[in-house]
């Protein structure tokens, strides 16, 4: 009976291992970033230039969008293989992350809502690395409330003419197509709110000066203009009104990519500080010998790894589309998040004056850990998010 139940437990715990494909991905993923990405993240943080170089070399390698099914050309790579991809760059540089989480989020809608037609038109080529898709929810009056946003879709004939401000857009004027939420019913709310499909070289786009940034410097942050912008009917994303529905859908699976991204920094700051503190002497030994200083990097690897095994948790979710994903998502996002910042300012506590300065990369990380917190939801609607979930009775059955 023993050896039965015993033999269960370990088949059991044969599903807490990566799959080999996924370390193997992993293994090519750190070594393109060690090569080609971490040695220009310091000139795009001081430059605040978008990683032209970075996104070419995930590009040879369609590191770029690895979520595109294969049916449009993509990789089909699975949501625990996309969060890898995106950990490990983010590790390396957090701005260049972006590159492969914006891509999905502003392609997840078409995937989850869109005609054939659209996926077909504009799916291929982002998996060819031709261009960029970002995303256009929040506004400057509609932030964590984005049922409030005031962008404008009016019916023109069987189209539409769209008109509005989207604020906080990653990758905006560098993304050739945005996915725009727009209210066609704006006595409606949530329910009037629909989505299309936008393209940088349609009349009436336009975009505002890059925002001056605390981090991810390398990913342009910027207003996109709608005026009277003329799309057509099959550039709708889903039926009318269905638009809040595939955006809050959408965030949920995103939200797991920016925890992958809070872990890549967390970990690459780690990384830095485990190396300082072997080499730093004072009082006659290296400071990783004072008790003081284990117990901060044995507190700052315990959280990482909590942090990184929820996020990979959610990601399988996200992948299945379990019905708490909701829950898990914005757990995910929330807990990997405070937990980069966390372990990004002690890092530079760690390496003490040397932390502050630019000589070494953790308080460029501490920086770009900061968002994490903030984009695609703070963390305290994260909260809100995550005790709805609680109330509702979602988790435990």
């Amino acid at each position: 009976m023993a050896e039965d139940h015993g033999g269960s437990l370990a088949s059991s715990f044969e599903h807490f291992q990566l799959p080999a494909e996924h370390q193997a991905l992993r293994e090519a993923v750190r070594e393109l970033c060690a090569s080609k990405i971490a040695p220009n993240a310091a000139a795009v943080d001081e430059s605040g230039e978008f990683p032209q170089a970075s996104y070419e070399a995930l590009r040879a390698s369609d590191f770029h969008a690895p979520h595109i099914p294969q049916a449009y050309g993509g990789p089909g790579a699975d949501a625990l293989a996309t969060v890898i991809v995106i950990e490990e760059v983010a590790r390396a540089c957090a701005s260049t992350s972006l590159i492969p989480a914006v891509n999905k989020l502003g392609t997840l809608p078409l995937l989850l809502a869109g005609s054939e037609e659209l996926k077909q038109r504009y799916l291929p080529p982002v998996a060819r690395g031709e261009a960029m898709f970002s995303y256009c929810l929040s506004e400057p009056e509609a932030g964590s409330d984005a049922a409030s946003l005031r962008t404008r879709a009016e019916r023109d004939g069987d189209g539409w003419v769209l008109n509005g401000v989207k604020r906080w857009i990653t990758n905006a004027g560098v993304s050739e197509y945005y996915t725009v939420f727009a209210s066609t019913s704006p006595d409606q709310r949530a329910k009037g709110i629909s989505a299309f499909v936008i393209e940088r070289s349609d009349p009436g786009v336009s975009f505002g000066a890059p925002e001056r940034k605390l981090g991810i410097k390398g990913s342009p942050t910027r207003e996109v203009y709608l005026d009277n912008v003329r799309v057509g009917p099959e550039r709708m994303i889903g039926a009318e009104g269905t638009g809040f529905v595939t955006a809050m859908r959408t965030l949920d699976h995103t939200r797991v990519t920016i925890a992958a991204q809070a872990v890549g920094i967390a970990q690459g700051a780690l990384d830095v500080a485990l190396q300082y503190v072997k080499e730093r002497s004072q009082f006659g030994k290296a400071i990783a010998e004072f008790q003081g200083i284990q117990f901060m990097l044995a507190d700052m690897g315990m959280k990482l790894e909590a942090a990184r095994q929820l996020t990979y948790v959610a990601a399988a979710r996200s992948e299945r589309g379990d019905a708490d994903l909701t829950y898990f998502g914005a757990a995910a996002k929330c807990f990997a998040s405070d937990v980069a910042m966390e372990i990004t300012t002690d890092a530079v506590q760690l390496l003490g004056g040397y932390g502050y300065t630019k000589d070494f990369p953790v308080e460029r990380m501490m920086r770009d850990a900061k968002i994490t917190q903030i984009y695609e939801g703070t963390n305290q609607v994260q909260r809100i998010v995550m005790a709805k979930q609680l109330l509702a009775g979602v988790l435990g059955k």
